[in-house]
């Protein structure tokens, strides 16, 4: 490996035991329920659940989960899976391409009442609860209950994630009141309380996922929703239900990645992984203008694809096998020139401060579950209901309104998905539990990351360290991380360069060692995460 002076943080490990990467205090959450003698699944759900109160701009029961879940002892080659659960909520029954087109409407906006998908989380967590977890849901709920009680200390990096929204925040009254301190956001070290959090927590906990998508909480927030002019009833809520999926693959230098087929985009990470195979990447500086070029062109190339292509494919046909053959990657990598970058496509992704958490977690016995959970864009619409505040998604914003397009809106139909939980595995045997967040920069983050790890041979937390780049909206978005000489040579080659203004994403990982009993664990320093071990 090249000497590629990255930041200096230590690699979590842990030998013969359990490991898990996040928000700090949903880590600790997730490792007191393992220690308590919780598998994987039940800490994930837990440290999710805290993570909704103590990292409110990111996620919230108000949102979408999705899971790939590895029971221990698998192998692909003696028959045994992985598990994909896909949580998207669907749109209201009501809403229609034909109603937002009379209504002037020819997309939909980012706090618009319709951009409200129906919360699919809470019904996934349950699922995966009955089908894999070991601990009573009520229980796996109580510290997220104690920590909206009882108050939390607001982190830095949440506490500037609260202070860019609170013009989102202040623009519903519900939200104003439930999210905001003295008509302000909260500051890093002040103590925020959420009893109305806890009293919808304290619901779910005692009636499960009714507690929800029938009870008071599923009318107050129908009730809001149909007082600004949505369409959405009771019926949506009460037949919201997650399900379970197979994972699709491609295979990487010999690992197998996974991913949640669409109307997730993980299909976009795997296109990726086929046109980088055919480059040799470990010659090149891991932060040098050669490998950002490669990964740039690619991103443009398979983000052409996901904009074209993915949708829910219960309503469009998404051509899964063709996307992910060999020829079609050589197709598209035969557009790639190291000499230049490639004429305007139309855009790459889309603006990247969307809002996710991501959590790893494997148990002593092998257990592995990586799981997201998203509200889209920080704190969602910005709005909530008057007796719940609970935060809605704007996950809706996702659909094209365009009758000619796949992912166009349509009743009960789940839009364009951006959060993709990744495993990868190696001779059939769980090898990387990992994902990276951000929105539409997902892919290229799972990309950067795994390709760090088996081309250049950095350890996970290297590999999550390194500096990233994200060609999107027609330009190189660099972090502060790249280099001057190596910007201007992406200039020259024809990238337009800006200067991020955020960090891209955020990651989490989790290598297994079968044959040595090792879990190594790496946090990503652009979040407030951490990894854990015992």
């Amino acid at each position: 490996m090249r000497d590629l002076q990255l930041p200096g943080r230590s690699v979590v490990m842990g030998r013969n035991g359990a490991a898990a990467t996040s928000h700090h205090l949903s880590t600790l959450t997730a490792l007191e329920i393992l220690r308590r003698g919780g598998n994987a699944a039940d800490a994930a759900i837990a440290a999710c659940a805290v993570q909704c109160v103590v990292e409110p701009g990111s996620t919230g029961i108000g949102g979408d989960n999705f899971v790939l879940f590895a029971p221990a002892g698998t192998d692909l080659a003696k028959g045994g899976k992985v598990y994909g659960l896909n949580g998207s909520g669907r749109a209201p029954k009501g809403l229609t391409a034909d109603f937002l087109l009379q209504q002037g409407m020819k997309e939909i906006g980012l706090t618009s009442v319709h951009a409200v998908t129906i919360p699919g989380a809470v019904d996934s967590w349950c699922k995966l609860n009955q089908r894999f977890g070991s601990m009573p849901l009520a229980e796996l709920l109580q510290p997220a209950i104690q920590h909206a009680e009882n108050g939390f200390a607001v982190t830095e990096r949440v506490a500037t994630d609260w202070a860019r929204n609170e013009g989102k925040l202040k623009a519903d009254a519900n939200s104003a009141r439930a999210w905001l301190k003295d008509g302000r956001a909260p500051k890093a070290g002040e103590v925020f309380r959420q009893p109305e959090h806890a009293k919808v927590f304290r619901e779910i906990a005692a009636k499960g996922r009714d507690g929800f998508y029938t009870s008071w909480v599923a009318e107050d927030i129908v009730e809001y929703l149909r007082s600004l002019g949505g369409t959405h009833a009771l019926e949506d809520f009460a037949t919201q239900e997650a399900f379970w999926v197979d994972p699709i693959m491609t295979r990487y230098r010999g690992v197998d990645v996974l991913e949640i087929p669409p109307n997730g985009v993980g299909i976009t990470t795997l296109l990726m992984l086929n046109i980088l195979s055919g480059f040799d990447l470990s010659k090149y500086d891991p932060v040098g203008v050669e490998r950002f070029h490669i990964e740039a062109e690619a991103t443009r190339l398979a983000f052409q694809m996901r904009d074209a292509y993915v949708a829910d494919p219960a309503f469009a046909e998404v051509p899964v096998e063709k996307i992910l053959s060999a020829s079609f990657a050589d197709e598209l990598r035969s557009r790639i020139d190291m000499k230049k970058a490639m004429p305007v496509l139309g855009p790459a992704g889309a603006t990247t401060y969307r809002d996710t958490v991501y959590i790893s977690v494997v148990d002593e016995k092998g257990n592995a579950c990586s799981f997201i959970n998203s509200l889209f864009w920080p704190y969602g619409t910005g709005l909530s209901s008057p007796k719940t505040g609970v935060l809605l998604q704007n996950r809706g914003a996702g659909f094209r309104v365009d009758p000619t397009h796949p992912n166009c809106v349509a009743p009960h139909k789940r839009p364009l998905h951006t959060i993709i939980p990744a495993m990868a595995l190696k001779d059939g045997k769980p090898w990387l539990c990992f994902g990276v967040m951000g929105g539409g920069f997902q892919p290229v983050g799972q990309s950067h990351v795994l390709t760090n790890i088996i081309d250049y041979g950095m350890n996970v937390q290297e590999a999550i360290d390194c500096a990233r780049g994200f060609y999107q909206m027609n330009r190189f978005e660099a972090e502060r991380g790249i280099r001057e000489d190596v910007l201007k040579g992406l200039a020259a080659l024809g990238h337009p360069i800006h200067m991020a203004e955020m960090p891209h994403g955020g990651g989490q990982a989790i290598m297994i060692d079968a044959e040595n009993g090792v879990l190594q664990a790496g946090s990503d320093p652009r979040k407030d995460g951490c990894a854990l071990a015992y």
